[in-house]
């Protein structure tokens, strides 16, 4: 099993956010899209009483709702407005920086080049803080023919759950094309999709096998798969062990184990469960990196939680 796997802090953070508010304000709690890409969490939270929806206009007018990990357009934030919702804003605070960054480029007159998956979640609402000033931009073709007003004059972002050798390249073929493009001063790549690619990639050639943990629809787990069969190791994303085809391990000594930033550690219990139950009795931890980054909470919540506890006390006295 590979170590860091699963959770990330801004997972982490908005699930937390997804449970503090049913538990302090009960249910219906409205969530836009589901609040992370993995369908265990999201069924277990609308068990709760979450209720998912696609779009602002499906959430009752006045009611609350969360904004889901992977942050929403100013256009979105408008129509909550227009409708009178309370709004708790579950954005991980590494996408909320890409979206600072695209207003900061675009009101210093840059052409916006994002990198990333045109149908994440992510990369919709990114490009919706500067969308006249945006292209998005996904393989290295495309960056090579991309046309802008003012070559002098370009900037690029990335999405935070991008392959590294992805956007190396891309980002290579674009500053081949605009020598004078410039980008943020750290990349928008975040510390857990990069932390776990390292991983993969440090063990894959120990491995004849890696199984990411993990939901089609999660990007950073899909790219994990990407980085083992680029390095030539069989790689298979998989929701639970029920996914697992028995034929994979056959002739497989050994297993490599993972779990993308969305991923809970009770489906990777599972799957190594599973594989304890199929002959691989060794099962060692290898940790790459160690990993401790925290997120605070939004005020939205701390100080709803601040109004409970005082609410609590005054009923003891």
């Amino acid at each position: 099993m590979l170590k860091p796997r699963g959770f990330c802090a801004g997972v982490v953070r908005a699930i937390d956010i997804v449970k503090i508010a049913l538990e302090t304000f009960g249910a219906p709690i409205y969530v836009r899209r589901e609040i992370v890409h993995n369908h265990y969490v999201v069924n277990e939270l609308a068990d709760k009483g979450a209720i998912f929806v696609h779009e602002i206009d499906d959430v009752p007018e006045g009611q609350r709702v969360i904004y889901s990990a992977h942050g929403v357009s100013p256009a979105v934030r408008e129509i909550s407005r227009g409708r009178n919702l309370r709004v708790i804003d579950a954005t991980c605070p590494l996408v909320t920086k890409v979206h600072i960054e695209a207003v900061k480029f675009a009101k210093q007159g840059y052409s916006l080049v994002l990198i990333g998956h045109r149908d994440h979640d992510e990369i919709e609402g990114t490009l919706g803080e500067a969308p006249e000033a945006t292209q998005v931009v996904s393989n290295v073709a495309e960056a090579a023919a991309l046309q802008v007003p003012d070559p002098n004059r370009v900037a690029y972002l990335t999405q935070t759950t991008l392959s590294l050798d992805e956007a190396r390249d891309i980002i290579h073929a674009l500053k081949e094309k605009f020598p004078n493009i410039v980008g943020p001063h750290t990349q928008d790549i975040c510390y857990a999709t990069e932390n776990r690619q390292v991983a993969v990639r440090n063990v894959a050639h120990n491995a004849e096998l890696v199984l990411v943990v993990g939901s089609t629809n999660s990007s950073n787990s899909n790219r994990l798969v990407e980085v083992s069969r680029n390095l030539g190791t069989i790689g298979y994303l998989i929701d639970n062990s029920q996914a697992i085809d028995p034929a994979w391990l056959q002739g497989v000594n050994t297993v490599a184990v993972t779990a993308g930033a969305s991923a809970p550690e009770v489906l990777v219990e599972d799957v190594v469960n599973y594989l304890r139950q199929n002959g691989y009795d060794h099962v060692e931890e290898v940790e790459v990196m160690p990993e401790n980054v925290r997120f605070g909470l939004p005020p939205e919540i701390v100080q709803a939680i601040g109004s409970a506890d005082g609410a609590e006390a005054l009923a003891v006295r």
